[in-house]
């Protein structure tokens, strides 16, 4: 059987600047926003299928993609960020000021010591990663894209490294970032990381 490619492309830049957002703030992309992931694509479309986190920052660019190449899109509820708490929808600056503590308590140690009401990176791990062996089997030796975030990403880059969640802060994704993940006969190899375009 053909390897699967599974290509992940963080949302590009949204409306309201650099705040956590996590799954309670739905902000639109940005015009820049627009731009980098068109930019990142460009005309090219060798996936087979494209998936998608339901948050419109992912969906709506997922949607127009799927449409213009006449892809099958299937939106995935479990490939949402992770849930931030009570600092959703305020901005990093702001929090660094206001609450100097916990925001370098949660820089140091983002596993324990997460916002109020945050979601636990364990069970973010869970739900992203059981979304995504589901495909890997219902899809086997296809070349899917999965529009989603940079948190979702690292829960998937985790998985494949085997990398737990306190490793996670040590990869960046930017926005629009490609990342290219092979599945084989023989494991999961990364291709490629946070690419500003395709590979």
């Amino acid at each position: 059987m053909s390897a699967t490619l599974i290509d992940l492309i963080r949302h590009g830049e949204p409306v309201g600047g650099r705040r956590y957002r996590g799954r309670g703030v739905d902000d639109p992309l940005s015009e820049t926003g627009w731009q980098q992931m068109r930019h990142a694509v460009g005309d090219a479309a060798p996936w087979t299928r494209v998936l998608s986190s339901p948050l419109q920052r992912c969906q709506a660019f997922a949607r127009e993609l799927a449409e213009h190449h006449h892809l099958p899109l299937e939106i995935i509820p479990e490939f949402a960020e992770v849930g931030m708490g009570e600092w959703e929808g305020r901005a990093h600056g702001e929090i660094a000021v206001s609450e100097p503590e916990r925001h370098r308590a949660y820089r140091n140690d983002p596993v324990g010591c997460r916002p109020k009401g945050a979601e636990p990176l364990e069970a973010f791990l869970d739900r992203v990663v059981g979304a995504y062996r589901a495909r890997l089997e219902r899809h086997p030796g296809e070349h899917l894209l999965i529009v989603c975030h940079s948190g979702t990403t690292r829960a998937i880059l985790g998985e494949v490294l085997g990398l737990g969640p306190h490793d996670w802060y040590r990869t960046k994704t930017d926005y629009a970032g490609i990342t290219r993940i092979r599945h084989g006969a023989n494991g999961p190899v990364l291709e490629c990381m946070n690419r500003p375009t395709l590979p």
